[in-house]
């Protein structure tokens, strides 16, 4: 692989470092040669989605206790390495990562990042809520390398690496869909390497998942009782429950929740701007307006008119 040329690269060490840590969170930034260092971190920051790209010369990153301490960014990143190789530590665990590598890590944990010569990476940030899966579990797999040669990572390396290319293509409101379609790739690839991890363990699951993706399918049905879900499964509705209670969950929270989630992604979206709310709600199973405005303020903390606002002023 031909090397990077970093002599061309806007930013001289100090100006890297302020901008990494505002860029994503408060990190600490060492280079064995600072006079020497070359760097560019290029972005494409949404509400909640950042995408980044980040090109320097060789250094280290330190996410360190005192820093998560202070900061109550609670944020997973996602990294693609597109150039050179990295290092990533967290939660006694190591990854070395060559382009075309995916792995995860958590900001609420410390970590280290070591790259000894220059190199180029994607980085996708976002909340830990918007991954869509157990956050204790997602947080078991950091810095674990995933393959991007062949499979799911092959798919979800090749998208991010076009957005790489051009992150110009994450403006306006039909960027905007692209970075979800890019967190709902990544949650894909995640949720399957969980279920690898924990089916073997816990046969139910592969009964879970056949029925959250048939509910995923119906969440516009205001009548999704579990009576009516068992039925569907052939299973008895003790059954349905104990088999959601096994992974700490309850039937009509889990319907809940994805139906808030499918309300929220619609009302953010410049290109449904046209849809009242209250028609929004009724499209994914809430027949009536007041309680789904209740629902919606205890899931995410404001109103959903708020974030309609927020959508058809960008």
């Amino acid at each position: 692989m031909p090397a990077i040329d970093t002599s061309s690269l806007a930013l001289d060490f100090a100006e890297f470092s302020a901008l990494a840590s505002r860029s994503f969170v408060p990190l600490r930034v060492r280079a064995d040669d600072p006079d020497a260092f070359r760097g560019d971190i290029r972005a494409s920051i949404g509400d909640d989605i950042h995408v980044s790209v980040v090109t320097a010369s060789g250094h280290e990153i330190h996410r360190t206790p005192e820093l998560v301490a202070r900061s109550e960014h609670r944020s997973f990143k996602l990294g693609l390495q597109l150039c050179g190789t990295g290092l990533l530590v967290q939660d006694s665990r190591e990854a070395v990562l060559r382009p075309g590598d995916l792995t995860i890590y958590d900001t609420d944990s410390p970590y280290t990042l070591v790259f000894e010569e220059a190199f180029s990476t994607l980085v996708l940030m976002l909340p830990h809520r918007m991954l869509e899966l157990p956050t204790d579990a997602v947080q078991g797999m950091t810095a674990a390398r995933i393959a991007g040669e062949d499979g799911l990572g092959r798919v979800v390396a090749r998208f991010l690496a076009e957005l790489a290319g051009d992150l110009h293509q994450l403006d306006g409101p039909i960027g905007g869909r692209l970075a979800r379609n890019a967190v709902d790739l990544v949650t894909t690839l995640y949720a399957r390497e969980l279920d690898v991890a924990r089916d073997a363990d816990r046969p139910h699951r592969a009964v879970l998942r056949g029925i959250q993706a048939w509910l995923d399918d119906r969440l516009g049905d205001p009548e999704l009782t579990p009576a009516r879900i068992a039925a569907a499964h052939f299973i008895s509705t003790r059954h349905l429950h104990a088999i959601f209670h096994e992974e700490g969950l309850t039937v009509s929270s889990w319907i809940r929740s994805r139906r808030l989630d499918r309300c929220r992604r619609e009302l953010r979206d410049p290109l449904a701007a046209h849809r009242p709310v209250g028609q929004v709600a009724a499209r994914w199973g809430f027949a009536d307006a007041a309680h789904f405005s209740r629902a919606f303020r205890a899931e995410f903390g404001e109103p959903p008119t708020a974030v309609r606002a927020r959508a058809t002023a960008a």
